[in-house]
């Protein structure tokens, strides 16, 4: 085994930042901190839920900073005295340049797109909405640029036109965590220096929010709803309004023939077939069964 001595300071939030620090746990790195964001309040209640990380590093034995801003984390890095290296992985905040200064080699950024393509916050749904062919993980050097650090290496993944983002979150964060570990080696004995990207050829992607949860078939295709549906199965989710009820779509298809209730129209004369739904009583249904019991 690799030299696994480093002392890492790790800075992630979600699922997907968990499955890399499970990895770099696992192989034996020296994880001396985890930052992630403060608790956020969540459900009706609004009762406090820790971010996934933050209960991992727990369990572990790890300590968490969880500061408001950033920079707050200035006196804790130094007082770690190691020297250490940055690990981010989809942190969901920006990295002043004061901190990543504190870190030798400096921060390593996990980024699911394959850079300069998809710089930004949502690089996984981007590439499903817009039809990609393939996609992949790049392995940078983080820098003040939003993604715009050099890249150590980069892993392709091909897709098959049917992933969901929950789907492609999992496979991408599998594989970024596989070739972090490759590289990490390289990266920390110098042997392994970053090429520049071309900025020349740099695309961006937007954050997601709420507003994009309704769909507006008069307003789009069919295969671009189909894919939204698929792209925003995380978050927003894809709702529309149907026969006087509101419901999530889960799973749809193009058809250019109307054949049932749930076929919609879309701006190009085809029809958005809805196969999956979560119905008004919250249950989880075929459209058969929505037919059946709403219509």
């Amino acid at each position: 085994m690799k030299n696994t001595s480093k002392t890492i300071v790790f800075f992630g939030t979600d699922d997907f930042s968990l499955e890399v620090l499970r990895s770099l746990v696992a192989f034996g790195y020296n994880i001396t901190a985890v930052v992630t964001k403060p608790d956020s309040k969540s459900g009706r209640g609004q009762s406090l839920v820790a971010p996934s990380v933050k209960k991992f590093a727990v369990e572990n034995n790890i300590a968490v900073w969880q500061p408001t801003k950033v920079s707050d984390i200035d006196n804790n890095v130094k007082s770690i005295g190691t020297n250490p290296a940055g690990v981010l992985v989809s942190f969901g905040k920006i990295i002043p340049k004061s901190i990543i200064n504190l870190f030798n080699p400096g921060i390593i950024n996990v980024h699911p797109s394959l850079l300069p393509k998809y710089r930004g916050p949502s690089p996984i749904e981007t590439a499903i909405q817009n039809g990609d062919k393939q996609t992949g993980v790049s392995i940078m050097k983080l820098t003040a640029g939003m993604d715009a650090g050099p890249v150590y290496g980069q892993i392709i993944h091909e897709l098959s036109g049917t992933e969901t983002s929950p789907e492609l979150y999992k496979t991408l964060a599998q594989a970024g965590a596989a070739v972090l570990l490759a590289l990490l080696p390289g990266i920390f004995d110098g042997s392994l220096q970053p090429t520049p990207q071309d900025d020349t050829q740099a695309t961006y992607c937007k954050l997601i929010d709420k507003s994009e949860t309704w769909l507006k078939p008069d307003e789009i295709t069919a295969t671009a709803a189909e894919r939204l549906i698929r792209a925003h199965l995380s978050f927003p989710k894809t709702k529309i309004n149907i026969y006087g009820h509101q419901i999530v779509i889960l799973k749809a298809h193009v058809s250019e023939t109307h054949e049932t209730p749930l076929d919609i129209l879309c701006q190009d004369g085809k029809y958005l077939s809805i196969d999956e739904l979560i119905a008004p009583s919250g249950r989880i249904m075929s459209a058969k069964n929505f037919i059946n019991g709403y219509i």
